[in-house]
């Protein structure tokens, strides 16, 4: 049987693996961001939660981005997330090079 590592290494030799999964990359480093921020401030889901006036399995399914296919979280719910955790919400439009795709930053074939 195959170690997870192997099984992603295995993957990433297919391109519409590797293009998908770096579809996913700005997503990650948002529930990473999250869970990063939660974590500094010594939080648990429940205590979040109690300070966001909701259900800790609302904080759950922010973190894990298990609401992606449903919908995204609103800016409303990002900022009292952070608040809750003690933070600023911040968003940055960063500018990439022309003729690149932001999400893998590779040039389109013409």
């Amino acid at each position: 049987m195959k170690t997870h590592d192997e099984m992603v290494r295995a993957w990433m030799q297919d391109p519409a693996f590797v293009r998908e999964y770096d579809s996913l990359a700005q997503e990650f480093a948002l529930f990473d961001e999250l869970l990063r921020a939660r974590k500094e401030a010594g939080l648990t889901q429940a205590e979040v939660a109690e300070r966001m006036a909701t259900q800790p399995s609302v904080v759950a399914r922010l973190e894990a981005g298990g609401g992606r296919l449903k919908h995204s979280p609103s800016l409303a719910t990002l900022q009292k997330y952070a608040e809750a955790v003690g933070c600023r919400l911040e968003i940055k439009l960063v500018r990439v090079p022309p003729h690149h795709t932001a999400a893998t930053g590779v040039q389109p074939q013409t």
